[in-house]
């Protein structure tokens, strides 16, 4: 783990430069609004490590797949989010030489993420070759309050000495992916134009077309006036810049105002993108800095109200908590159902910034809970318009009659992901699809959902698992071969628990949600079943599916078994391992971690934690302990699911190091990966943690459960749900839990299995039952 970083309430702050850790801290002080958003690069050129990232929401391309071995079925393709314009870009030449802290003398450095109002800023004090000292404050946003927007202040004052400083403002599209397969640029000129203080620069995608415009104005401020300079102008394939130069009399500075503005050509038609950039321009620079920055920090005030988790009396896990609310807001904010939420948001490129199953199984909760069911069936609505591709994806590995396999990874619902034990194998992500609408409805009772759009994703899913079991004359029973579970350190196994229980749950939630809909929207029903050529004697097969489902089981353990062969392992504690050991997938051959016991994250706990009411506590508990201890959790989403079991099991020192590790996964580089990106998705894991692990908090049939818990070093905790369409807040201290409701009508919840009521524009309480350490 790395802990360099300052432990605040509201801030993420490193004091002290660290160029070891450069790449780390760029992904964790990312900034972004939902349309795009830049990694912590310095604004002016560093020749240090760093990995310079800007990126743009649904803008991709889709990179050849580059495999040692072709197998029938891979994809053409591994779409990537795409590293765009570079639009923070100064150079700063003090004196002539460029200022580059990979080439001074740093004497102070602090920079600062301010996750309260979006800000990132850093301040640092250098002394140049020439003995001079300078001090630099930069600070910027990306607008949350006008995503079409991002803006920086950069300010240079002369310490001891007169100095020279000149100053070119750029827009760069000449940049490269680090995830490229064949070392390619993927952008292509469309226009480059400079005039005065002003910089213009429109490219184009190969393959996809994809346009994106980026304007830039900036001004230069000097005692508080802005100096009217001559300009010089450097225009090339894809950059445009205007530079400018001034001197400085020691104890003087000098401000830079950058205000940049960025499209893409789903905002806008090609032919409207340079007047609508040009447009946002404009309407950023009449604003002025001070209006805009005040804008966002209000805009940045309102989610906060809707999403902010207060933790009292533990700074770790307050500033943990925030850090991944912060992140997931600035990620995605459902106003556009053609987005999703990469599983590195707008931090990174691994794993080409598609969307994966972790959006229906993690993300899902914290969207409905804190931004509105509304933004949960954009999520939704999302796999549904990708229907005819995931049926197309099921054609190509040889499913028919209408069997849908949703992809692993995807930008526009094509398979795109290439390693056949997850392509071809990891087909739990259909059931994540299902349960993401058995999710929606269950939170905001919106039944309606299953004739509108969710029976038709409902009846592709079932009719895949109905095709991918097969009957074992051995066992009389249905068994499914060849498959990985979420445990991706288990590969090509036979009757994986989770999988087998997840594909029958599909069939009945199915057959459940078609006698719904044809008894309540017949019409509907009817044109479904044309539309989907459904003969209802499919259901015969599905029910002698689900009734002869084989589930791996062991009678002397009384644990289900991850997958068939399991206990053949070396079974034996994660505590057995070596400190040199972790994480396994850098220090291990894929060979040695296929054999080994060591589990990435539990299959059967995942399905435990889904199904809960299927089981009893004595059968979760049996399970937890089986499995718990060997697992190394390096699987970003493993934790979270950890600390909600072991909360709900009492474990309260086992909760509360799961909820840790979830909520400093990045900010601690538990797994030595965070210089890659963030883990976006795993992050709204976190927010469970606190609320469905600590909270108790279920859903079940649209209603309220809450059944909390205070963790022994916390004075107290509270969070906010959208319920029923009102913002309640829910607050744990040492004896009790009070549930507050603001609106004008009642509104009824379980507390500890019993019913209660709390009035209008009041609150109401009850008895906390504490933690009993098993």
């Amino acid at each position: 783990m790395k802990q360099y970083l300052k432990h605040n309430d509201w801030t993420i702050e490193e004091h002290g430069f660290h160029p070891e850790f450069n790449r780390v801290s760029e992904s964790i002080f990312s900034i972004g609004n939902g349309q795009f958003g830049q990694r912590a690069n310095f604004e002016e050129r560093y020749t240090g490590d760093t990995h310079q990232g800007s990126y743009v929401a649904g803008v991709y391309y889709p990179d050849k797949t580059k495999v040692g071995w072709w197998k029938n079925g891979y994809p053409e393709y591994f779409a990537k989010v795409l590293n765009a314009v570079n639009w923070i870009g100064l150079d700063i030449l003090i004196d002539g030489a460029s200022l580059d802290l990979n080439q001074v003398e740093i004497i102070d450095f602090k920079r600062v993420l301010d996750m309260k109002q979006g800000i990132l800023s850093r301040t640092f004090t250098c002394a140049l070759a020439s003995g001079k000292k300078i001090e630099v404050h930069a600070e910027r946003f990306c607008s949350i309050a006008d995503s079409r927007l991002g803006v920086l202040k950069y300010k240079v004052k002369a310490l001891d000495a007169d100095i020279q400083v000149q100053v070119e403002a750029f827009l760069d599209f000449d940049v490269e992916n680090e995830d490229s397969n064949y070392e390619e640029k993927f952008w292509l000129p469309v226009k480059e134009e400079a005039t005065g203080n002003e910089a213009l620069v429109i490219a184009e995608t190969k393959k996809t077309a994809f346009q994106v415009a980026a304007s830039m104005q900036y001004f230069l401020e000097k005692g508080g006036d802005v100096l009217d300079l001559d300009q010089d102008i450097t225009l090339k394939d894809k950059y445009a810049s205007s530079q400018s130069s001034t001197a400085l009399k020691a104890g003087e500075e000098l401000v830079v105002y950058k205000y940049a503005a960025i499209l893409s050509s789903l905002n806008a038609d090609k032919e409207a993108l340079e007047t609508k950039v040009q447009e946002a321009l404009d309407d950023a620079v009449a604003a002025t800095y001070d209006q805009l920055k005040q804008d966002h920090i209000s805009a940045w005030a309102e989610r906060w109200t809707l999403a902010d988790i207060e933790i009292e009396g533990d700074v770790s896990a307050q500033q943990g908590i925030r850090f991944n609310i912060f992140h997931l807001t600035q990620t995605y904010t459902g106003e556009d159902e053609r987005f999703n939420i990469g599983p590195k948001g707008f931090t990174g490129e691994k794993y080409g910034g598609s969307t994966y199953w972790d959006t229906e199984a993690y993300c899902l909760p914290f969207y409905m809970a804190t931004a509105g069911a509304e933004v949960g069936k954009q999520l939704l609505v999302y796999r549904y318009h990708h229907l005819p591709k995931a049926i197309e994806n099921a054609g190509k590995l040889g499913f028919n009659s209408g069997a849908a396999l949703y992809p692993m990874v995807t930008m526009n619902g094509e398979e795109c992901h290439n390693e056949w034990e997850i392509t071809f194998e990891e087909i739990h992500r259909n059931g994540a699809i299902a349960y993401g609408i058995y999710d929606y409805i269950n939170f905001s009772g919106d039944k309606a959902y299953l004739a509108e759009y969710g029976l038709e994703v409902l009846i592709a899913i079932a009719r895949f698992w109905a095709q991918r079991v097969n009957w074992s004359k051995a066992k009389e029973q249905y068994v499914m071969l060849g498959v990985t579970g979420p445990n991706e350190y288990e590969n090509n196994v036979n009757n994986n628990w989770y999988t087998n229980y997840m594909a029958s749950w599909c069939l009945r939630y199915c057959k459940e949600s078609m006698d719904y809909v044809q008894a309540n929207h017949t019409d509907r029903f009817n044109l479904i079943l044309a539309k989907t050529n459904f003969d209802l004697e499919e259901w015969t097969k599905w029910q002698h599916i689900v009734d002869h489902m084989h589930y791996p089981f062991d009678e002397k353990e009384g644990v289900y078994l991850q997958q068939e062969g399991f206990l053949d392992k070396d079974l034996r504690p994660v505590d057995s391992l070596g400190e040199g050991d972790y994480p396994l997938c850098q220090n291990w051959s894929w060979d040695r971690i296929l054999r080994s016991c060591f589990i990435k994250q539990a299959d059967v706990l995942q399905g435990i934690y889904f199904f809960e009411d299927d089981f009893s506590l004595e059968e979760l508990e049996r399970n937890f302990d089986f499995y718990e201890p060997m697992t190394v959790h390096e699987s970003s989403l493993s934790p979270c699911v950890h600390a909600i079991l072991a909360a709900k099991l009492n474990k309260e020192e086992k909760a509360y190091e799961m909820y840790l590790r979830t909520a400093r996964l990045d900010l601690d580089d538990y797994n030595n990966d965070t210089e890659d990106g963030l883990h976006i998705t795993s992050m709204a894991g976190t927010w469970m943690s606190v609320v469905k692990g600590f909270g108790g908090m279920r859903m079940k049939d649209a209603m309220l459960y809450l059944d909390p818990m205070l963790p022994s070093n916390w004075k107290s905790f509270s969070f906010n749900l959208l319920y029923k369409a009102v913002l309640i807040q829910i607050k744990v201290s040492a004896d009790k839990c009070t549930v507050s409701n603001p609106s004008d009508r009642s509104l009824v919840f379980y507390a500890n299995g019993n019913q209660m009521e709390v009035q209008s524009n009041s609150s109401c309480s009850f008895k906390l039952k504490s933690f009993e350490n098993a």
